[in-house]
């Protein structure tokens, strides 16, 4: 079987990310299971920042990349892609990479934009009933009560 760009780009049914405590705190099991990509792309893109996340936050300033690389297997996350038959992520691929190299940027270990938990639309009814409660029982006059100026209160 061969991977063709509908896999890749279409819809992710049954794909998702298990994130695994490399420490072994919790065992065989993950810490977190993430659904809802809407592509093999989009997990396989947030699994990989999710690892090089990981790693950065295993690196300490003067580690050399074999010291990155034990600090991430005794302390770090893996984010492993399930549910493709082929062409998903593996860390294994990119780890000496990660390891050997500071990301170069902030982009590259943000997952977080990824996040398919993230990207679910709102549903417009909470949005207005929470807009409503700000509005009730507030400051009418608009003023700042928070005392918190900037100005050293008088004595």
């Amino acid at each position: 079987m061969s991977v063709t760009p509908g896999d890749l780009l279409g819809a992710a049914a049954g794909i998702e990310v298990r994130i695994m405590d490399l420490s072994g705190g919790n065992g065989a099991e993950p810490v977190e299971v993430v659904r809802g990509f809407s592509s093999l792309a989009h997990a396989n893109a947030f699994a990989r920042r999710r690892v090089r996340d990981s790693v950065e936050l295993c690196r300490a300033p003067g580690m050399d990349a074999d010291a990155v690389r034990d600090a991430w297997f005794a302390f770090g996350e893996d984010a492993v892609v399930e549910g493709a038959a082929e062409g998903a992520w593996q860390s294994a691929a990119e780890l000496a990479a990660f390891v050997a190299q500071p990301a170069p940027d902030a982009e590259e270990r943000n997952w977080r934009i990824l996040d398919p938990r993230d990207l679910a639309p709102e549903d417009d009814d909470d949005d207005d009933d929470d807009d409503e409660d700000a509005d009730e029982g507030g400051d009418e006059g608009g003023a700042d009560n928070s005392g918190d100026d900037g100005e050293e209160p008088a004595r």
